[in-house]
């Protein structure tokens, strides 16, 4: 308690009111108020209402993830850098308006605000508002947020009850802890590259950052499972969360083949190493994939191939020998494909039990009826580019209605309401913030 109070009760000065042994009291009620969330919330309300979040991340894999928590109801508070802010704020084109699409795609449901955490002021500022959240996430290198005061025990010193999530390259430790963590890197250094692309060619990186992406669902998951772990124990805890770790782990059976049986991966294309006929096919007009996963289905792809004869012939019998004999039964299939446009194939699959559909591009994708009916383009009114669309959350849940997303924020919107709001500085404390560049308001809000 000391040490919270040296740090609190620094006396008059541009940070705001000196915090009382009272206010940390207050601090404790409100966080055991938002341990106990689950046995007072009434219906309709989503999980995270009453949760506060405090985003220090930037890019991809963090923003994802405080995006979806953000989705399910937490205050999303998240902290840029004054005049630069988010990395991706300056990725583009294309812009809307000035705005970065990139940034405008996982960026809803939070509140920016701008602090300059070179400054002393601007730490404690980020010290202050971690004593009054739930979670912390961040992305910084390794070991560089403890040099500031704002790493795991600094601040559950002061928040016993946070739980921090960090995300990195390759973890908190190791030989390879202090390297810069990029998508592309550790989809390379963890084979996903090498199992990409076309059969016999070069590899490819996947068409989005599918390791950042993982790495962000892994931290969601992970703060969800940390916020019933606190609702049992009463104490936070600290995630390591990678991006290396995440595409490792998402290898799956690639990986298990290899761990139990030696086998080393290889680049298939749109095809399947263990199963066959499971693939893209090139039809009159474009591509259709099938994907016969047992004996009948390859007897159904047969019949609506009208290549009944195949089914007979004793090397496609089961999936051993057609994966032993794929060469020939796929130059067969594929003439066969490639008499009828991809609509055609489609029809004729209708019914039929096999796994088919289209490779379609991204105007198809969003033209899709089903697409439409699982109301994944959410719309929001954004005060500088207007009408903007996003893929919206990919959940729904029976107990509750996702409510009207937030726009993403400009750049530092809500630097004097959290100021105010959430740390109670006066407004002189906070003019001589601003006067000081510790902070920065956004003109436009």
């Amino acid at each position: 308690m000391s040490a919270v109070l040296g740090l609190l009760s620094r006396g008059p000065s541009v940070l705001g009111p000196v915090r009382s042994a009272s206010s940390l009291q207050r601090n404790h009620r409100f966080a055991t108020r938002s341990c106990s969330m689950s046995k007072t919330a009434g219906p309709g309300l989503r999980p995270l209402e009453g949760i506060r979040v405090l985003d220090l991340t930037r890019v991809l894999a963090g923003p994802f993830a405080t995006m979806i928590l953000g989705d399910l109801g937490a205050e999303v508070i998240k902290v840029e850098r004054p005049d630069v802010g988010d990395d991706t704020r300056a990725w583009g084109p294309p812009f809307v308006a000035n705005e970065s699409v990139y940034f405008l795609s996982v960026n809803r449901n939070k509140k920016s605000v701008c602090v300059d955490l070179k400054h002393p002021s601007g730490v404690t500022i980020v010290q202050e508002l971690a004593q009054r959240c739930d979670v912390l996430v961040e992305n910084f290198l390794p070991g560089k947020l403890d040099k500031m005061s704002l790493g795991y025990e600094d601040l559950s010193r002061l928040n016993p009850q946070l739980i921090y999530c960090s995300i990195s390259g390759y973890g908190q430790s190791g030989p390879r802890s202090q390297t810069p963590g990029y998508d592309s890197i550790a989809s390379a250094m963890s084979g996903m590259m090498h199992i990409t692309g076309p059969e016999g060619g070069e590899p490819v990186r996947p068409g989005v950052a599918m390791t950042d992406l993982a790495a962000g669902l892994y931290a969601h998951g992970a703060v969800m499972a940390a916020l019933l772990q606190r609702q049992r124990t009463g104490t936070g805890s600290h995630i390591d969360c990678n991006l290396l770790s995440a595409q490792v782990s998402c290898l799956s059976h690639i990986a298990a083949n290899y761990l139990n049986c030696g086998w080393e991966a290889r680049r298939w294309g749109t095809a399947h190493e263990s199963i066959v006929p499971y693939q893209a096919f090139t039809t009159k007009d474009g591509h259709v994939v099938v994907a016969a996963g047992n004996d009948k289905q390859f007897v159904k792809v047969c019949q609506v191939l009208h290549l009944r004869e195949l089914t007979e012939e004793p090397r496609y019998r089961t999936n051993k020998l057609r994966v032993q004999n794929r060469k020939q039964l796929i130059e067969t299939l594929s003439h066969r494909f490639r008499q009828h446009t991809t609509s055609e194939w489609l029809r004729f699959f209708e019914g039929s039990g096999v796994p088919v559909g289209p490779i379609n591009s991204i105007q198809e994708v969003f033209c899709d009826t089903q697409v439409k009916h699982n109301n994944l383009i959410r719309e929001m009114k954004h005060p500088t580019a207007g009408l903007i669309r996003v893929p919206g959350p990919a959940v729904h849940y029976s107990s509750f209605e996702p409510p009207e997303a937030t726009p993403p924020p400009l750049i530092g919107q809500h630097t004097v309401q959290v100021l105010r709001n959430t740390l109670s500085y006066t407004d002189d404390a906070i003019k001589s913030l601003l006067a000081s560049k510790v902070v920065a308001q956004n003109v436009a809000s």
